[in-house]
């Protein structure tokens, strides 16, 4: 296989994108129907030409590990850090003829290490720099590394004590680093200067807040900070040593949403910054521009933006991905977006049961109307891509009717209005078969986005209602901890709820109950609706590497397992009339149909929680093969939906959805 063979790869998941600090090529995971996971680099054209991926295989059939971090670089290459334990090896990956062309740099061992581009390309010259490594051990301490890819060893910088997050270059050179120090309980920003290996306060607004660097431009010194000084988390900008104090304006603080610079851009009129608005499934993209005070809402399909982003003359380009369509690079002309002006909002909710009011309006094909709630008088719909957008390296939207497309609903909750992700269309709830899917975590969310399993899904012929439920992240600090200290408690809440409505409207209309599915912490919450809900409220269950109760977890996994677990108040006991939360205790209770995968290599949630959970269920008298069917996926980690082979578990999963037939 040569390089115009692997030009245009046909990936269907992507993700961990990077881009060179010359903007010249961008870098990312990608995996296709049912490969493992390879690197790809893309070549950005500034003459207004497709980016265009080109795939670096590795040799032998190996797969790059998910965990791997990624760095374009100038030339098209890509540097690699492979993490294994404290173990950390350094790779450069190029073209080769039928694979990746493999050159090993070096190996570190610590707890830690994370890699940032150079923004200074080094041209011809090997023995120049690409990339700082940033390592952390046992100690409150972070050492730091110049990265060369001639084949020598790297070369140590610094040391400087506290942990150190964050990255933002304060030169042109590569000679002044701003980092997040992590000290004494708070996030301040230090200036490094890797010349001397000395750092200096960089960002001390209050006396006791918290205060980041987001994005500087080292030419006009103008920054954007993140800090709580204002007495909430919020974005403010100034001039470093401009002699002025920060602002930080009120349109850059909406409740509920989250305002992330991705990306930056001098124009006529001074700065201009794009910003990615995450709120929920969706996201959002605006201009914002000091000397207009003001966020510009730009006209994007509906779907996810990357969180990274590069702008130059060719656009702003930024990851994208929608439920219909796989992720891939959006190129964008901000000022043609601009001229697109708003168009009139769709108004008023649609007829839904459930009390429901869609935030997307159901309209056939993969460009749905969307409405852009956080700037009254400027809401934005988008119907078809409009002028200065452009997708690369995907196949078209729909792909012919291959992909289906999702939409947005809001369900109402016991305790208020649930965000969920709804595959089926408009006559979703009487599909005649129907799968209520619950996320992973538990601080994460159902995106709207390309997903493999629930694409195979709806490619069965089911309908898929993915809910955001109480403990999901993206809908505010209240709504994410309101399962702190109570896993299985607010959420199985909302689980029982939806179950008890979606099944109810289906009996009346002579259909059978939904099917539960879900993944790590939902397959947790799955067990465990399954065994409260009513028998005549779950027709068969499929659960994904899940755990039996946080204390189970606690007892068995590895320490950062079992960090998180404590962090997020998963080993505290619920008391009330349901009882433990706890999965073995209620196996007797879990009497449809059940499907249990299990990777048998999780670094996250042991394959003994499954095998007991196995055992169990033998034990009481269940009859393996025809009551339930246990899968233990051999080599596979904690993402066994998204590692190689996971094509073949996407079918089991659909195929036993549909039919409820584990043998």
């Amino acid at each position: 296989m040569n390089v115009a063979t692997r030009t245009m790869t046909q990936a269907l998941r992507r993700l961990s994108f990077t881009f060179a600090t010359d903007g010249s090529h961008a870098a990312c995971l990608a995996s296709s129907a049912d490969s493992g996971w390879y690197a790809e680099s893309w070549r950005l054209p500034q003459d207004g030409a497709p980016a265009a991926p080109i795939a670096l295989p590795l040799s032998g059939n190996r797969s790059e590990s998910l965990r791997s971090q990624l760095v374009a670089l100038p030339d098209g290459s890509v540097l690699i850090c492979r993490h294994d334990g404290e173990r950390h090896d350094l790779v450069r990956l190029s073209y080769g003829e039928d694979a990746a062309a493999e050159q090993p740099l070096a190996s570190l061992r610590m707890a830690g290490l994370r890699l940032l581009a150079l923004p200074a390309p080094p041209g011809d010259d090997l023995r120049a720099p690409v990339a700082v490594a940033l390592g952390t051990d046992t100690r409150p301490a972070t050492t730091v590394w110049l990265v060369r890819t001639d084949g020598s060893a790297p070369e140590q910088v610094a040391e400087i004590p506290g942990l150190h997050g964050g990255g933002a270059w304060l030169d042109h050179a590569g000679a002044l680093l701003a980092l997040d120090r992590v000290n004494t309980g708070l996030v301040r920003s230090v200036a490094l200067d890797l010349r001397s290996g000395a750092t200096t306060p960089l960002l001390e607004i209050g006396e006791r807040s918290n205060d980041r660097l987001v994005l500087f431009d080292p030419d006009s010194r103008f920054a954007m900070v993140r800090s709580d000084a204002p007495g909430t988390d919020r974005l403010g900008w100034g001039v470093l040593d401009g002699g002025t104090p920060l602002r930080f304006p009120e349109c850059l603080h909406v409740a509920g949403m989250f305002l992330r610079p991705v990306a930056l851009r001098q124009g006529a009129d001074g700065p201009r910054v794009a910003v990615q608005v995450d709120h929920g499934a969706g996201s959002a993209l605006a201009l914002w521009q000091p000397s207009a005070g003001r966020l510009d809402p730009l006209p994007v399909p509906p779907g996810r933006l990357g969180a990274v982003g590069h702008w130059d003359a060719a656009g702003l380009r930024m990851p994208y991905s929608s439920p219909g369509h796989p992720a891939a690079l959006a190129t964008l002309d901000v000022d043609a977006l601009l001229a697109h002006g708003p168009v009139p909002a769709t108004t008023g909710p649609m007829p839904l049961p459930l009390q429901l009011a869609p935030l997307t309006s159901g309209l056939p094909g993969p460009w749905r109307d969307t409405v852009l709630p956080w700037q009254p008088g400027a809401a934005r719909t988008v119907r078809t891509p409009p002028p200065g957008w452009r997708l690369d390296g995907s196949t078209p939207p729909g792909d012919g009717g291959r992909w289906h497309p999702a939409q947005s609903l809001e369900l109402a909750g016991p305790a208020g209005p649930l965000e969920a992700v709804v595959y089926g269309g408009d006559t979703w709830l009487s599909s005649p078969h129907l799968v209520l899917a619950l996320h992973g975590g538990p601080a994460d969310a159902w995106r709207l986005e390309f997903d493999p399993a629930l694409q195979r899904m709806a490619a069965e012929g089911l309908a898929v209602v993915a809910p955001n439920q109480r403990g999901s992240t993206g809908y505010g600090v209240a709504h994410a901890m309101a399962i702190r200290g109570a896993w299985g408690g607010p959420d199985l809440d909302d689980v029982l709820y939806l179950l008890d409505g979606i099944a109810g409207q289906r009996a009346a209309l002579g259909l059978e109950p939904p099917a539960l599915f879900g993944v790590s912490y939902g397959a947790f919450l799955a067990l465990l609706a399954a065994a409260h809900a009513p028998a005549e409220h779950v027709a068969r269950c499929a659960v994904v590497a899940p755990f039996l109760s946080g204390a189970r977890l606690l007892a068995e996994a590895a320490p950062p397992v079992r960090a998180l677990t404590t962090r997020l108040g998963g080993g505290e006991t619920i008391t009330d009339a349901r009882g433990p939360r706890d999965v073995l205790q209620l196996a007797h209770r879990l009497t449809a149909p059940l499907l249990v995968v299990h990777g048998n290599r999780d670094e996250v949630v042991p394959v003994s929680q499954s095998r007991s959970l196995r055992h169990e269920l033998l034990r009481i008298g269940r009859v393996e093969g025809q009551d339930f069917r246990y899968v233990e996926a051999a080599g596979s980690g904690h993402e066994v939906l998204a590692e190689e082979g996971a094509a073949v578990l996407h079918e089991l999963l659909a195929a036993f959805l549909r039919t409820g037939r584990p043998g």
